[in-house]
Formats: structure tokens, C-alpha cells, sequence
């Protein structure tokens, strides 16, 4: 019917046609508020006039889902791409990029940052807060270096904790289920005069998945439990403190996955478990100096632990110190020397073929069959400290700056990783500037300044133009520019082996230095990015509508594309890539009773690296209808899917019915969740299968 009408004028009419007696009335007098988001720009703004796409995930949704985790929850988000890596591990990326290392969204816990410098990755399983603590989950789907520096570059995932003064009482939650799930929360909250606390405890168990491709069992379960403390205290009529502590401790299994260099050596060893503690803690001083200025200071410390040793095996001559000399000199040469070490091939180079016959005749003098077992040790240790203070100021009615500086130390060891510690010190200044030009144009730019001692400087611009057709309906253009800085890993890594404990035990060969050694480039620049996106987003709420649309196009430089591993890794930048699509989400309020959620997202991406271009779904969404049947009872059904993630289509449906009862001065939630896989495909990998399309779970809450 529209076929001739372009794009802009099409969401004018339709604003019209829905809008009908909201448009009629003065423009920008509206008696209702409007929600407020805060993740876009630090500033709270009303949804029609952020510079960029938002969506939020409130408490109602993230209990309606039903999910354990928060990449079960961002299934719910556009363009979000949810994996799962060998053993269990989720990853999350916006739009694609490498699958098994999600190194380009930061994701926040009430400003904190668990992204972890040091590997370059988020643990997205041993994020430490339950999600029972989690009030809503904002993200900004786009690039937002401007706001949060270095990392954000494709997205920004901000997890926003329930207020102390909002967990009063006593809660309690069991949840068991099929694949060994086997979860529980429970959380005390009590308020003083001018204060408020929650202390909650949780835990998390399953199996993980059944099988690998071959049949055979996969080891991959998952333990941890978590203590979480948050206060909230009133210093002043216009002052508080908030403080927080987290720690988590847990397991992951991991399967038994090396395999000798060297041939006739039988691959045998102990499987790589991983434990894992976090520690963390956050404390927030909050001053509101009149109604047009405030001001907060913030400092954080966290600590990663994550305790690796495991046992391996591999001929002896896997620790010949000429071995070794030969992969410093030419590691493509080393490796087919030892993989065909029974006819190594020669080389015209005099040094590598002199080396290639010590090695060759030390097979020979071993008869091929000496072969040793160590233990591997892979622990590491992150520590970061941060502090940040930001000033909010509205110079005029028409007029809001926000201004602030931040000072980040990182700090990594590992003897396997890093020969030890290495340690990196960030510093950043950052300002957004919101014009209300009038009661229509918004204009708005914001930069971020920030120097790495190890990665250098960089300087990110952002500018965005908002066109309020009424305070609930707004069209957005805006280009900004990222970067994320190569981490420690990529860039400054000295990975090498010492494996202790050899045995049989040989003079001299008591510990041994494996001799794959790799050493990062150490001069890697930063990725950069350029997006341009075109949006509406609009709220009719004559009808309870909410609508947000996007389309967008960026640009990727500079990409540290090669997998971290131990064995042919040379970082560069010599990747790229390149999104463009449309988004288009809706949150439809049909009356008290009903709820209808629905999302996609097209992509259209190319990569240089093959491992970027295929972590990407052309097409992806959700669907979701959120029902109150009355007398207590609610359903909740879901739909997710995408046609192609990593070469693997995935589609599932959900079904969540709950009763809720009172009893006495108490509240009982019962809940089953009921989940049907529409394919038969593996999730992601190869490896990650299930023996059944169908899994059900049961939860009891119970509130006093």
C-alpha cells in the first residue's frame, strides 16, 4: 500500500495514523513520564532522543524468560549473537565477529567493568550476580568508545542491580531441571533510618551438553555458588554512599583436548578442569548539589582466579632444547619437522638443517618410543583497580554537559601466558554535550581521550542529530567512531610451557620447557570503527506501543583476527569487516493482561577472516507473548532463532507457566519452564549436542 512512500515519511504517517488523539494535544506537554535510559550516553534521556539503539530488559521479561544466565537473556536483544564455545562456554558478540573469543562488547555491573584485559574476554558463565539482584539489563547496540572507552566497540551490555530498598524481606528460589540443573537463591534485605542492604547467596550446577559429534560423552559441567552484599546509605539530604562485595567460587570441566606433535605417541593425559574465583568490591559517593548539578566518584578492585594443572603427555624429545631453537627460528619449519619426524624434510637453510639433524638423530637415539607425562599448569591471576569521577551539569534549560575522568591499572600473571606478571595503566578523559536546539532539534557530540601505556592513545568522536516529531517519537542520525585496543594477551604475550612432575623420570628431566614458545608482536595498533546508523524510535501510548527501528552500517579496521592458541599464532591487523542491516524491535502492552515482544535483525556481513564471517546470522529474532490468565496464574512464550550461526541453525521454542499463591503474609511462585529445539543442528560447534530436543525445569519462590 506504502510501496512508493520513502522510509521517513512512511514512519510519519504511521506516527499519525497510531498517534491520533497524543498528536492532537500541544506537542511537547506530556502528563505521562517518560522512561528513562542511561546506558547511551551516562546521561538519563528519554528513549526518542538517545543517539543511538537501546534496548532494555526489565525484571518482568528477565523472570518471564525463564533463563539461568544473561546470554540466554540477550537472546532477547537484535543482532545479538549467542554461541557456546568447546565446553560449555557462551559467547555473546553483536552482529558477528570471531565466534569463540567475544572480545568486543564491554560489558558493566553497576559501572564495573568484568571484562577481563588479560585474555581478552568476558566469562560470561562466571559473571558474578544472580540474576534474581538484576532490576533490568540496558544495552546499547552500536559503538560507544565515546562512553565507555576502549572495548566498547560494538556494543554495551550495563547490568543494573536491584536497589537495596527495593529487597526488603526474605527470598528464596530452588530451581532443578533436566541436563543436572540444579540451582538456588536466597537473599535477605533490612533497612535502618537512612539505609538499606541485601545480602544475597546463589548457586548454579548442570551437565552441560550430553555428546560430541562422535557419540562419545562430553565432560563439560559447570558449578558456583555467589555471595553478593550491597548497602545504600543516606549521608545527607542530598548525598549518598552506595558500597558493593561480590565473590564467586566454582568449576568448569574441561575435556581432555591435547594432542602430540609427535607421531605413535597415544594421546593420554588428565582433563583440564578450570576453578574459578572472583573477588570484587565498589563503593559510590553520590552528590546532588541542586537540581542542575551532581556528581559521583567511584572506585572499584576485582581479581580473576582461575586455577588450571593438568596432566599431558609426548615424546621426550618434545623438550630438546634444539627443538627449540628451531621453532625460534622458523616455527612452521619446527612444526613439520616434528610432526614427520620419522623423514623430516630438509631445508637449504645450513643452520635449520643442522638443527633439523640434532633433532632427528635424537629421535633415532631414542628408538621413537621415550615418551614422558608433566603436569601443565594454565592458572591465571587478573587484578584490576579503577576510579572514575563524573560531573553532570545543566548550563542552561536547553543546555547539559557531562564531563569525567577515569584511571584503570590492570594486572596480569601467568607463568604460561606471560613469563611471569605484566601490568598496564589506563587513563581517560570523556564529555558529552546535549543542545536542545529547540522543542524539536536535539544535538548532541561527545569524545573520549584515553592512553594506554601499552596500546598508546586514541581520541573517539561521536555525533548524533535527534528530531523529536513529539516528546514519544524521535528519528536519530547518527555517526560515531570506536576503537578497542589489542589486550595483553594479543599483543604482549610470552607463552611457553614448563612442565613439571616428567615421568619417567630422566636426569636432567625432572621439569622441562615444552618447545612451542610464542611471543606477541608487541606493536599491534587498535581496531577502529566507523558507524553510520538511521533510527526512529517511538511510543504510542494510547496503545501501550513501543517501537524502535535501525538501520546501520560499520565499518572494521585493523582486526586481531588469529585464535588465541599456542601453535602457529601470529597477531596482526591486517583483518576487516563490515555490518550493514536493519533492526526493527517492538514491546506491545495490549491492555493489564497482555504483553507481545518481537525483534530481528538482517545483517549482511563480510570479513577478510573466515572466522569472522561465519559467526554471523543473516537472519535472527525473537518473539515473545507474556499473558496474567488472573487468580494467579501467567504464561510466557518464547520464541528464538537464527538461520545460520557459525554454519548452524538454531530455533527454540519456550514455555513458561507459573502459579502464584499467598500464603498468609508470604508470596509462592511455582514455575515450570518447558523448552522444545525446532532443529536437530549442534549449537555453534560441532561438539555441542544434546541427546534430547526437549528439556524441563521447575522453580519454587517463596517471598516473606
Amino acid at each position: 500500500m506504502l510501496s512508493g512512500t520513502p522510509p521517513f515519511p512512511r514512519l510519519l504517517l504511521l506516527t499519525a495514523l497510531l498517534g491520533g488523539p497524543a498528536v492532537a494535544d500541544d506537542l511537547f506537554i506530556d502528563n505521562q513520564d517518560l522512561p528513562q535510559v542511561l546506558t547511551a550516553t551516562r546521561l538519563k534521556q528519554s528513549a526518542a532522543g538517545v543517539p543511538g539503539s537501546m534496548t532494555v530488559l526489565d525484571s518482568q521479561l528477565i523472570r518471564a524468560s525463564g533463563a539461568r544466565d544473561i546470554p540466554e537473556l540477550l537472546r532477547l536483544v537484535p543482532g545479538m549473537m549467542i554461541g557456546y564455545g568447546a565446553s560449555n562456554q557462551p559467547t555473546v558478540n553483536y552482529h558477528g565477529s570471531n565466534v569463540s573469543e567475544a572480545r568486543r562488547m564491554q560489558v558493566l555491573i553497576d559501572g564495573r567493568s568484568v571484562y577481563r584485559a588479560g585474555l581478552a574476554t568476558v566469562d560470561w558463565s562466571d559473571i558474578p550476580v544472580a540474576l534474581e539482584d538484576i532490576e533490568r539489563i540496558e544495552v546499547f547496540r552500536g559503538p560507544n568508545t565515546v562512553s565507555y572507552g576502549a572495548n566498547a566497540l560494538m556494543a554495551v551490555v550495563n547490568i543494573l542491580t536491584r536497589s537495596p530498598a527495593d529487597s526488603q524481606g526474605t527470598r528464596l528460589k530452588l530451581s532443578r531441571g533436566a541436563d543436572g540443573v540444579n540451582d538456588f537463591y536466597a537473599s535477605q534485605g533490612l533497612g535502618w533510618e537512612g539505609g538499606d542492604l541485601r545480602l544475597s547467596m546463589s548457586g548454579q550446577e548442570d551437565d552441560g551438553f550430553d555428546h560430541d559429534q562422535s557419540g562419545a560423552d562430553y565432560r563439560d559441567s559447570r558449578r558456583l555458588n555467589r555471595i553478593n552484599l550491597s548497602v545504600l546509605q543516606q549521608l545527607a539530604s542530598n548525598q549518598t554512599l552506595e558500597w558493593q562485595l561480590a565473590a564467586k567460587e566454582g568449576s568448569n570441566q574441561r575435556p581432555y583436548t591435547y594432542q602430540p606433535v609427535f607421531p605413535y605417541v597415544t594421546a593420554r593425559g588428565n582433563n583440564a578442569d578450570v576453578k574459578a574465583k572472583d573477588y570484587a568490591g565498589s563503593l559510590r559517593w553520590n552528590i546532588d548539589f541542586n537540581d542542575q548539578h551532581s556528581l559521583y566518584v567511584q572506585g572499584s578492585a576485582q581479581h580473576f582466579d582461575r586455577q588450571q594443572v593438568w596432566r599431558a603427555c609426548d615424546a621426550a624429545l618434545s623438550f630438546s632444547p634444539a627443538l627449540t631453537r628451531l621453532w625460534q627460528l622458523d616455527s612452521n619449519y619446527a612444526e613439520q619437522v616434528a610432526r614427520n619426524i620419522v623423514n623430516p624434510p630438509a631445508n637449504s637453510n645450513p643452520a635449520l638443517q643442522a638443527l633439523r639433524d640434532q633433532v632427528k638423530t635424537q629421535w633415532d637415539s631414542q628408538g621413537g618410543s621415550q615418551v614422558v607425562c608433566g603436569d601443565v599448569d594454565q592458572s591465571t591471576r587478573e587484578t584490576r583497580y579503577d576510579l572514575e569521577i563524573q560531573d553532570t551539569l545543566s548550563l542552561t534549560d536547553n543546555l547539559r554537559l557531562l564531563s569525567g575522568a577515569n584511571f584503570r591499572y590492570d594486572q596480569a600473571d601467568s607463568q604460561t601466558y606471560f613469563n611471569g606478571t605484566l601490568s598496564d595503566q589506563t587513563w581517560r578523559l570523556f564529555g558529552q554535550l546535549e543542545w536542545r536546539a529547540d522543542e524539536h532539534w536535539i544535538i548532541q557530540g561527545g569524545t573520549m581521550f584515553e592512553d594506554s601505556r601499552l596500546s598508546g592513545s586514541s581520541l573517539t568522536p561521536r555525533l548524533a542529530v535527534n528530531y523529536l516529531i513529539t516528546p514519544r517519537h524521535g528519528l536519530r542520525a547518527v555517526y560515531s567512531e570506536a576503537v578497542r585496543s589489542p589486550d595483553m594477551f594479543e599483543n604482549n604475550v610470552n607463552w611457553s610451557y614448563t612442565v613439571n612432575n616428567l615421568s619417567p623420570y630422566q636426569p636432567g628431566l625432572g621439569r622441562g620447557e615444552y618447545f612451542v614458545k610464542t611471543r606477541g608482536p608487541g606493536d599491534l595498533d587498535q581496531e577502529r570503527m566507523r558507524s553510520r546508523e538511521l533510527g526512529y524510535n517511538g511510543s504510542f501510548s494510547e496503545i501501550g506501543l513501543n517501537l524502535d527501528l535501525k538501520v546501520f552500517y560499520d565499518e572494521i579496521s585493523g582486526m586481531i583476527s588469529e585464535p588465541l592458541r599456542n601453535n602457529q599464532y601470529i597477531a596482526s591487523n591486517s583483518n576487516k569487516a563490515r555490518f550493514s542491516g536493519s533492526e526493527p524491535q517492538l514491546d506491545w502492552r495490549l491492555g493489564q493482561r497482555d504483553r507481545l515482544r518481537l525483534t530481528y535483525a538482517y545483517v549482511d556481513a563480510w570479513a577478510s577472516n573466515r572466522n569472522d564471517s561465519e559467526a554471523s546470522a543473516r537472519n535472527s529474532g525473537s518473539a515473545g507473548w507474556l499473558r496474567d490468565w488472573g487468580d494467579g496464574w501467567s504464561s510466557a512464550l518464547f520464541y528464538y532463532g537464527d538461520d545460520a550461526l557459525n554454519q548452524y541453525r538454531y530455533e527454540r521454542v519456550d514455555l513458561r507457566l507459573a502459579k502464584r499463591l499467598r500464603i498468609r503474609r508470604s508470596n509462592l511462585e511455582l514455575a515450570a519452564l518447558w523448552q522444545q529445539r525446532l532443529d536437530d543442528e549442534p549449537i555453534t560447534l560441532a561438539q555441542n549436542r544434546y541427546d534430547s530436543r526437549q528439556r524441563l525445569s521447575v522453580s519454587a519462590e517463596l517471598e516473606f
